[in-house]
């Protein structure tokens, strides 16, 4: 496949849901942000189209446009598309794993419970911008979505807990949709069991509701944690899914050849 600049986005959007609570709202996102890549399987007319952000891709289209090695773009993502394209993806890369998803919206109001002593809870703003910079390394995919710690601070769409500028908590809006807004939430390991991402989450949610969207949550079926937080925090179960990880591309196209995909 070969990379489209962003602008050309709007002409291919109506190929991948919309609407939707979930993963849908990936597309939406990049065409809002211009922050993700856009391929196709050729500049004119074509057969096939993928999205991509932050590590998750949407493919749709046709199979049999494409050959095992156009696929090596959507390499070590996380990818949603028709079973269509399973068979391919097992030529085109050397490992392929399922992952069960659960697709939360919410339906309830509850509180938020009080923060505790010296600890508040805020939207976050570019004045922000080096508190999540300094967030742990395992915790930096949740502003990939927004580019970097700057985009996200300037997005308005994250809340924060805070204390002495330290920041111990984050949810955000992670993929920006025109119905639905779907959110993450990361809390420092020293901090959890505080109730702060259940805080942050709930201020997010009714940010998200003051701008006429409704919060989503999504999560693999295994995480219980993350399960228990979406309920505690109003949301219930919408849907079931499967996206697939995808591991390293076995073929790269060099011109009108094939050749094994750089290590």
């Amino acid at each position: 496949m070969i990379e489209l600049p962003l602008h050309q986005l709007p002409s291919y959007v109506r190929w991948f849901p919309g609407g939707a609570a979930g993963p849908s709202a990936l597309a939406e996102h990049v065409l809002a942000t211009r922050t993700g890549r856009l391929w196709a399987d050729r500049p004119e007319r074509p057969r096939a189209v993928a999205v991509s952000c932050a590590g998750h891709a949407l493919l749709s289209g046709d199979p049999g446009a494409l050959d095992p090695a156009a696929l090596a773009p959507l390499a070590n993502r996380y990818v949603l598309t028709s079973p269509r394209f399973l068979p391919l993806f097992g030529t085109a890369f050397d490992r392929v794993v399922p992952w069960e998803r659960m697709a939360y919206v919410r339906r309830e109001g509850p509180s938020a419970p009080r923060p505790p002593h010296g600890v508040t809870v805020r939207r976050i703003t570019t004045a922000d911008t080096r508190a999540l910079a300094e967030l742990p390394t395992d915790s930096a995919w949740i502003y990939a979505s927004w580019g970097d710690p700057a985009g996200l601070a300037a997005s308005g769409h994250a809340w924060g807990a805070f204390h002495k500028g330290r920041l111990l908590a984050v949810a955000c809006t992670y993929f920006l949709g025109s119905r639905y807004e779907d959110i993450a939430v990361v809390t420092g390991p020293d901090h959890r069991r505080q109730q702060l991402a259940l805080s942050c989450v709930v201020a997010l949610c009714a940010d998200i509701e003051a701008r006429g969207r409704t919060a989503s949550w999504t999560c693999s079926r295994y995480n219980r944690p993350s399960r228990l937080l979406a309920w505690t925090a109003g949301f219930r179960l919408e849907r079931e899914y499967v996206h697939h990880a995808t591991g390293t591309a076995r073929l790269r196209t060099a011109g009108d050849r094939r050749v094994p995909a750089e290590v």
